[in-house]
């Protein structure tokens, strides 16, 4: 992919690393548009970039995507690219009728979310030159986090929907990435200050970097996330599993 010129929606864009990508792409030379529940949140990102748009949505709803999408085609009919960041991370006991409540939300969110935002835009992309779909997954798809079960799997599902998606629109023009983070430190399940999380600005630093120099990559893996990515492959998958279940 080009790393300027785009016009690119980013959802999750208010914090970690959605709004991580959306500044980086902003300095770079690209329109971004930035998509999140929280208006606040939203003005506050947008205030201290100029040019920098924002649309509400919940991908969780149906009616607030096909809002966001009205809206963002409207104001951007050059639109090229979209990026699936929203996301929910949260612990889960699976001997406790409890978790239910939590799994549901995190499959609607995780996974239903991104199925339906790119239903609603990959008719569009289609017809656009230079056109991106990138899926942020993570390195638990890979190998599970125990303790976020819901959250592994809904990341594994992202990974196979993605390789299925890259297929189906071989030869339309649509390059189809997948951003395969490590822990970062984020919001996302209190990892901001854990010293074992890579920190947000290096992360985002290599994967740009990443985007530069191997435009044709499909898979964007920083160096601490292929312990995960590869370690079925690399025979180590057992030790890994290891080491994630030490935390539960």
């Amino acid at each position: 992919m080009k790393t300027t010129g785009n016009t690119i929606l980013i959802t999750g864009g208010t914090s970690g690393i959605g709004r991580g990508l959306a500044e980086r792409f902003h300095a770079e030379g690209n329109q971004v548009i930035i998509a999140g529940r929280r208006a606040g949140l939203l003005t506050t990102v947008t205030a201290e970039r100029y040019g920098m748009d924002s649309v509400i949505l919940d991908v969780t709803d149906q009616a607030s995507i096909s809002e966001c999408f009205e809206a963002v085609t409207a104001r951007h009919p050059d639109l090229n690219m979209v990026i699936n960041n929203a996301g929910i991370m949260h612990p889960e006991r699976l001997d406790d009728p409890g978790h239910l409540g939590v799994a549901e939300a995190t499959v609607t969110t995780n996974l239903l979310g991104p199925i339906r935002v790119l239903a609603a835009f990959v008719p569009v992309l289609i017809d656009r030159p230079d056109a991106v779909v990138m899926n942020v997954s993570s390195g638990l798809g890979f190998v599970p986090l125990p303790y976020a079960p819901t959250y592994s799997a809904t990341k594994a599902a992202i990974h196979s929907f993605t390789q299925s998606l890259r297929v189906q629109l071989a030869g339309t023009g649509v390059q189809v990435l997948e951003l395969i983070p490590p822990a970062v430190q984020t919001d996302l399940m209190g990892q901001k200050d854990d010293e074992r999380a890579m920190g947000l600005e290096p992360f985002l630093s290599e994967v740009m970097e990443l985007l530069r120099t191997r435009p044709d990559d499909v898979e964007i893996c920083v160096d601490n996330v292929q312990f995960l990515r590869r370690a079925e492959a690399d025979g180590n998958y057992d030790d890994v599993l290891k080491m994630l279940s030490a935390a539960f």
